[in-house]
């Protein structure tokens, strides 16, 4: 059985209220179960996510907890503006890592395994926007995705991943990364809590992959190889891939979080062509054999593309976060971490096609509203 989580009506509740009581109309938890419900359905900017809440009339009104009606564009204008958004990315990662720790993982895939990676939202850039890359953090087992937590610019992922992987690790969890973040520091931050790193090299640092791509073509003696290989035929394509890890670069390099190197190779058959692709890639991982198995690191690595497809993808193309140029105070941020809590509970409800999940809820809003936790009675 799985345990029941916390309703989203509830979540949104426990973020602080900066408005002044006097002159306050609409209660604070009500605007964002609106903002939330009417994402689910299909609305996008200010002004569709009002009209959405004018068009389903008094009685939904009432139930997201408004007095009235419901508020117009300018409303949620003035209101994501000044939010506080560490509160917003603290409160709803909270709820979203209490329902990965909460939800049991199966025998044969052992401790959680999330993804991190950063990425740029566009539209906001283009307006001058400061803080507008972002940090996500993707289970790799539910798709669940943390809200992300902003960073100044690009160049400053090294310093901001500290923050972000303050709440986040925790012992017997492993997670997933990218080049830029192939650093000691984080590394060591990972270690000290007890968590574990699996790490995807490219150029950067440049040295460590030039000495790990040495290990395989020539082994040193002594040095013990595990290797797994799988072929899979799908979307017209033959793809195998094969991992082996090996230990040989550990006692050269002495460092944190180097408990094993990888070679992950990639080939890539279109069958309709017959053109081959490829590829070579190199990684760090901490996860000890005694934890892993060599299918269970290749699952890993493989794991960590659903921060792409479940995530950035999704919010790119589906909700148009690419397209959106809201600014002024921390609304690119706090746009950005409702677009991952929709994203997250539609993924937790069962609905991994995110496009149909929001069709059909757009047709009945009543089960969007029974998505954050409210029920319509008759």
């Amino acid at each position: 059985m799985i345990p029941p989580h916390r309703p989203l009506i509830e979540v949104f509740a426990d973020i602080p209220d900066f408005r002044r009581p006097r002159g306050t109309r609409h209660p604070f938890s009500a605007l964002l179960a609106l903002a939330c419900c009417a994402m689910v359905c299909g609305s996008r900017s200010y002004g569709a996510l009002a009209a959405w809440g004018r068009n389903e009339g008094t009685h939904r009104a009432h139930a997201l907890g408004f007095r009235h009606h419901t508020p117009c564009a300018s409303t949620l204008f003035t209101l994501f503006g000044p939010l506080d958004r560490e509160a917003c990315e603290a409160t709803w990662g909270a709820w979203a890592d209490r329902v990965v720790a909460n939800t049991p993982a199966a025998p044969e895939t052992p401790g959680d395994a999330m993804a991190v990676d950063g990425k740029t939202l566009r539209g906001s850039q283009k307006q001058g926007t400061p803080g507008t890359h972002v940090f996500s953090v993707v289970s790799h087992r539910l798709g669940l995705t943390l809200p992300p937590q902003a960073v100044d610019v690009k160049t400053h992922e090294i310093k901001a991943i500290e923050t972000v992987l303050a709440p986040i690790v925790r012992q017997g969890r492993v997670l997933t990364m990218e080049a830029l973040l192939t650093q000691r520091q984080v590394a060591q931050t990972i270690g000290d809590k007890g968590g574990d790193a699996v790490r995807i090299g490219k150029e950067n640092p440049p040295q460590l992959k030039a000495d790990i791509a040495l290990v395989f073509p020539l082994p040193p003696p002594g040095d013990r190889h595990e290797s797994v290989r799988t072929v899979e035929v799908g979307h017209g394509r033959v793809e195998t891939r094969q991992l082996t890890t090996s230990e040989a670069v550990v006692g050269y390099r002495a460092g944190p979080g180097m408990a094993h190197v990888c070679e992950l190779g990639r080939h890539v058959i279109t069958k309709k062509t017959g053109k081959e692709r490829v590829e070579v890639v190199y990684g760090v991982t901490s996860v000890r054999p005694e934890r892993a198995t060599p299918r269970r690191r290749l699952e890993l690595v493989r794991g960590h593309g659903q921060i792409e497809h479940t995530s950035h993808w999704v919010r790119d193309v589906r909700f148009d976060e690419d397209r959106a140029q809201v600014r002024g105070g921390n609304t690119p941020q706090i746009m950005a971490a409702l677009r991952n809590t929709v994203i997250g509970r539609l993924r937790w409800a069962g609905q991994t096609t995110r496009a149909a999940a929001c069709r059909r809820l757009a047709a009945q809003p009543a089960q969007a509203l029974a998505l954050i936790g409210i029920a319509l009675e008759n």
